[in-house]
């Protein structure tokens, strides 16, 4: 069955969904900034790497809302930066409609409750999305690696389980592998972890993730990191695949880092283009999750403030 589906955000991620879901027969629209937009009616969207070589021509390409000939979207992709989900929900109250589910493919905590400001949340859909992608060029993207699927889910558990099934079909069949799951926060909080361990360090010692635990240093900084991001969830009653911290870091070091080892931080390409980065969303949200539940993060903070100082200073 063809859905019509919106994609809002046409940077690596939103370029790989939009472009595989077109080949597969959905009308797919996109929404981004004008450069992206131009570039991509005139010249489609590509995606290469691993999953092979596509090419898709959009149904429809613009840069406002306001643009848009079609309104009436089974499913609507958010795939943009975290700190820019306010705004795009916000935009979107207005066009979605009682049938409308919005699914946020994003990193980072706080997503959900953002958008839940606007959009009802039982019509919002959170995803894990752990499979690696880089922009070419405006709607040219590479996917690189994927550790896992996508997971798609309800926080509150308040869609139901056999349409989330349906949806992560649809995507399955564009080539993008996807499940559903009950409990998607488990799921989230993994990557959250693995990315504030990560991302924020290699922006600001720029250098790739396999060096991080090889130096004693930056391996006692991460670990923690994993310390605290553990003592914040167990006070907030929020399980994780692992039963502590020391389980996690087993793992971390033995299977997450090595597959990664040659990867560089996606905070440092985000400072060296003059962007803002996502770390309030990840380090910045444990500090302030630990702050609601009492327990101190001081290495969280730390480097929440050295990233922004960093960030600050290229802007």
């Amino acid at each position: 069955m063809s859905m019509k589906i919106l994609v809002f955000g046409l940077g690596a991620l939103g370029t790989v969904y939009s472009c595989l879901l077109q080949q597969q027969g959905h009308e797919i629209t996109g929404v981004d900034h004008e450069p992206v937009v131009k570039a991509i009616q005139q010249h489609g969207v590509q995606v290469k790497g691993i999953w092979g070589e596509h090419k898709a021509v959009l149904n429809q390409v613009v840069s406002s809302l306001d643009e848009l000939k079609e309104q009436d979207f089974d499913i609507i992709i958010i795939s943009v930066k975290s700190y820019e989900t306010d705004e795009v929900a916000r935009q979107l109250r207005n066009i979605i409609s009682a049938n409308t589910y919005l699914v946020l493919a994003q990193n980072g905590y706080g997503n959900f409750e953002t958008a839940s400001r606007y959009i009802p949340p039982q019509q919002i859909i959170l995803g894990r999305v752990i499979f690696g992608s880089e922009t070419i060029s405006a709607g040219e993207a590479m996917v690189t690696v994927i550790a896992d699927d996508v997971i798609l889910g309800s926080p509150d558990n308040l869609i139901d389980m056999e349409l989330l099934q349906q949806f992560a079909e649809i995507f399955s069949r564009a080539g993008i592998p996807t499940r559903a799951s009950s409990d998607i926060m488990r799921y989230v909080w993994g990557k959250i972890i693995y990315n504030s361990a990560l991302n924020p360090l290699g922006a600001i010692l720029e250098v790739p993730y396999g060096k991080l635990a090889e130096i004693s240093y930056s391996k006692d900084l991460m670990d923690q990191v994993i310390e605290e991001i553990f003592s914040v969830l167990k006070a907030s009653h929020q399980s994780t695949m692992w039963e502590n911290a020391a389980a996690y870091r087993k793992d971390f070091y033995a299977q997450l880092v090595p597959v990664t080892a040659a990867h560089h931080a996606s905070m440092l390409q985000d400072i060296q283009r003059g962007r803002k980065t996502e770390i309030d969303s990840l380090n910045g949200a444990v500090v302030e999750l630990g702050r609601k539940y009492g327990i101190d993060t001081p290495v969280n903070k730390y480097i929440t403030l050295m990233l922004k100082a960093k960030e600050a200073m290229q802007i």
